[in-house]
């Protein structure tokens, strides 16, 4: 039996994109997504998250996009106080790594502020895999006893997989309509999958943010006209 987490990423972007979660979930197979702290969203997304407990919710650490939770930092922001976008991150930057560890711990504190009990970590454009940063994660997850989404060909010492396998690629231009049914091609036995998925309206918060919108939609309409094949099945949270 394949059991399977479709976790929808950007929990908290804006109430677009948590209002296709949703829908995403009550009318289709999403069933766990991940918050990011930091955005205009978050505290529509935590009474979403409050009122539907059985949407598993984990934590989308961010340091890609927006303004960090920290008011102190130096290194890991621009001039306007912003977070660097991805390929500042590429280039492997010299920034003070203990920014990083004081503003992701900000937001996962500010995640349990609010009563919610979190599943797993992950970060925004899956920062938190990058060697340099590596060392925060596996720290993070220990001090707060977190499984970490990890593909099935990385390792991070010290830190538990959220799941065996990790599915990313049900993004972009050209989505299979039927990715799901066919995923018996590609999994099987007795083994935790997660498929990582965005599904979200698009407002004006997201359009103005984001270059991938309209994808979202197609991602939102597989996600509820999907069935899963025979021997899957999805993994319960809540009651």
């Amino acid at each position: 039996m394949v059991k399977l987490i479709v976790n929808a990423d950007d929990f908290g972007y804006s109430k677009g994109v948590n209002y296709g979660i949703l829908e995403a979930h009550l009318n289709g197979i999403v069933n766990s997504t991940t918050m990011m702290m930091n955005m205009n969203g978050v505290e529509h997304a935590v009474e979403i998250a409050k009122y539907t407990p059985t949407l598993g919710v984990g934590i989308h650490l961010v340091l890609t996009t927006g303004r960090p939770l920290c008011s102190d930092l130096t290194t890991i922001v621009d001039v306007e106080g912003d977070f660097h976008k991805p390929p500042f991150w590429l280039n492997q930057p010299n920034v003070n790594i203990e920014e990083v560890e004081r503003e992701w711990d900000r937001q996962i504190q500010r995640f349990l502020s609010f009563g919610l009990k979190p599943t797993h970590l992950d970060s925004h454009h899956h920062i938190h895999m990058l060697p340099i940063v590596q060392p925060i994660i596996s720290k993070l997850s220990q001090k707060y006893n977190l499984p970490v989404r990890i593909s099935q060909n990385e390792k991070l010492e010290g830190v538990v997989p959220f799941t065996d396998i990790l599915l990313h690629d049900f993004y972009g231009e050209h989505l299979p309509i039927d990715y799901f049914t066919r995923l018996s091609d590609r999994v099987s036995g007795d083994v935790l999958v997660e498929v990582m998925v965005h599904p979200a309206y698009v407002d004006t918060v997201l359009k103005n943010g984001s270059s991938y919108c309209e994808q979202r939609l197609k991602e939102l309409d597989i996600l509820t006209n999907s069935d899963l094949p025979d021997g899957f099945v999805l993994v319960e949270y809540g009651s």
